[in-house]
């Protein structure tokens, strides 16, 4: 009776014992396939500009860092916004990260009333690594080669009106265009692009006379002579434009909080696997390589850590809210 009995109990005992370690292999076999799948880096510009550039000089050093496949995926489109999109529906497995500037997550949620996304609940920090200026500059098309000499010449236009290219709508340069026509009573029209890559065609091609956005979109083909940067934002001179003055210098004050550019992820990623990454982007930063091409763009190079970063955003976002609101914009 016992032998009887026994044979079926331990084939019960087996069974249940092989669906265990079928469910395990597959948990722990996806967990592997996560950490040792390829990392997608989000861009949301098109491929050419700067944050682009940016962005896949860093993938080049993470693969080796992070002993996976590293790419930069171009999601283009609304400054950013359907790549920050993208972002929140991602598995949180650390595949999938954002790397984006001010914009996106800290401007975007302050002038469009359904962004699709909200920074502190949908997406957690990874790391910062860099700080930039933003710039006004003119085409060659222009006789102007500074800022007076821009003002003079778009009074000579007629009505002082002149056209001026943003990389985005409803972007600190937008807003940046609406004060320098405040200040020199000029008739300032905002060009909204996808990016700052068409923007720049267009300037090269003499289709605008003018064109705001961050030094790294500018810093070649003024060095190329092809246009000319008349004035940046900061509290002081950049080191590879020390001939530009500052807003401030020219009287244009309240812009002299630095954007930022940082890695995100979606929220609910390990902390343990930000970490990884985290880490793995601190040592990227460091190399000498990557901190002369960096700093080449027009960027201050230094690592933020996922906490650092966070305060930074947190900080940018409280006082654009205040310069937003004080220039009669309304969330569209």
């Amino acid at each position: 009776m016992v032998r009887s009995l026994s044979r079926p109990l331990s084939t019960k005992i087996n069974r249940r014992l092989a669906s265990v370690l079928a469910v395990s292999a597959l948990c722990f076999g996806g967990l592997a396939q996560a950490q040792s799948g390829t990392v997608k880096i989000l861009v949301g510009f098109p491929p050419g500009g700067g944050t682009d550039a940016i962005a896949r000089t860093l993938a080049d050093k993470l693969k080796d860092q992070l002993g996976q496949p590293v790419i930069v995926e171009n999601k283009a489109g609304a400054g950013g916004q359907i790549a920050a999109q993208t972002l929140k529906a991602a598995t949180p497995d650390g595949t999938t990260l954002f790397l984006s500037h001010d914009h996106t997550v800290s401007i975007l949620p302050l002038v469009v009333k359904n962004p699709g996304f909200e920074p502190a609940r949908d997406f957690v920090a990874v790391g910062g690594f860099a700080t930039f200026v933003n710039a006004l500059a003119v085409s060659g098309g222009t006789p102007a080669k500074s800022m007076n000499d821009y003002v003079a010449w778009v009074r000579s236009q007629g009505a002082g009106k002149s056209t001026v290219g943003v990389p985005a709508p409803a972007s600190v340069p937008e807003f940046l265009v609406k004060v320098i026509g405040q200040k020199y009573k000029l008739d300032l029209q905002s060009a909204p692009y996808r990016g700052s890559a068409p923007m720049m065609g267009d300037m090269l091609g003499n289709q605008i006379a003018a064109g705001t956005g961050s030094i790294p979109d500018f810093i070649e083909n003024h060095k190329a002579g092809k246009i000319r940067v008349v004035a940046v934002m900061g509290t002081t001179r950049q080191p590879l434009l020390p001939d530009v003055p500052t807003f401030a210098e020219l009287g244009l004050a309240g812009f002299e909080d630095l954007p930022y550019y940082g890695i995100f992820a979606p929220a609910g990623t390990p902390t343990a696997t930000i970490d990884k990454i985290s880490a793995a982007l601190a040592k990227v930063v460091a190399l000498p390589d990557v901190r002369e091409r960096l700093t080449a763009m027009g960027l201050s190079v230094g690592y933020m850590t996922p906490q650092q970063l966070t305060s930074r955003e947190q900080a940018y976002s409280k006082t654009w809210a205040g310069i937003i609101k004080s220039s009669g914009f309304v969330p569209q």
